[in-house]
């Protein structure tokens, strides 16, 4: 089945120009649009979408309201829709708020077509489109409203990780990609990514960014000292 695409922003050529492109996949289908987020979940109670690209400047509901209300809805079989946050600028503020919501990634709107196209693949299938060194760049931006002065919380979910996967999780929270974790822990990548999988099913997690996001709430990375 090819993947089912929802484009959420109130700017009508912006929709009609990421249609164009994804019309143009065979794997990719657009089964619905909405020009702001009360809209979209209205939408999204009838229609089956398998990823969500959701602008975060929109009237009635933003589209980090939008979000947290899709992704805290009752998962469904497959898992419920993934959210990716189309944003003007890198970094955005708005699109931060977003990933903490449960946002699978972000893309700017000028993303070239073969990446967008990447990054619904991506998030369809698991992973978080926000590479690790944006990961880093993301949090140091926006230490400030992070509590890293606190000490670290030893929260039952934080709990439930073996010492290797805190170790894991502390090298993801500082940038790191798979590959580099494995260099550095002398471990195959493949390992690494076992190791990831654990982390976040233990806590109850979408993604690495979520992850990392967790590592610095919990103070187990403080903001600014890496």
């Amino acid at each position: 089945m090819p993947i089912r695409v929802m484009l959420v922003d109130d700017q009508e050529l912006l929709r009609t120009g990421f249609r164009m492109v994804l019309q143009s996949q065979r794997d990719i289908e657009v089964v619905a649009e909405a020009g702001d987020g009360a809209r979209a979940l209205e939408v999204l109670a009838e229609t089956p979408v398998d990823v969500v690209l959701m602008d975060v400047r929109m009237p009635r509901l933003d589209g980090v309201e939008a979000t947290r209300r899709i992704c805290a809805g009752a998962p469904r079989p497959d898992g419920g829709p993934r959210v990716l946050i189309l944003t003007t600028f890198d970094l955005d503020e708005y699109a931060f708020a977003a990933l903490k919501a449960g946002a699978s990634g972000f893309l700017l709107k000028d993303v070239p077509p073969a990446e967008l196209v990447a990054a619904i693949h991506a998030v369809h299938e698991g992973e978080a489109v926000v590479a690790p060194t944006t990961t880093r760049r993301m949090i140091d931006r926006f230490a400030s409203v992070l509590p890293s002065s606190q000490p670290p919380q030893d929260t039952p979910e934080m709990a439930r990780l073996t010492e290797r996967e805190r170790e894991v999780l502390l090298l993801i929270a500082t940038g790191l990609s798979n590959g580099e974790i494995a260099a550095q822990l002398s471990l195959s990548e493949a390992t690494v990514k076992t190791h990831v999988g654990r982390i976040l099913t233990k806590l109850e997690l979408r993604d690495r960014v979520q992850a990392v996001v967790l590592a610095y709430e919990t103070g187990l990375v403080r903001a600014g000292g890496l």
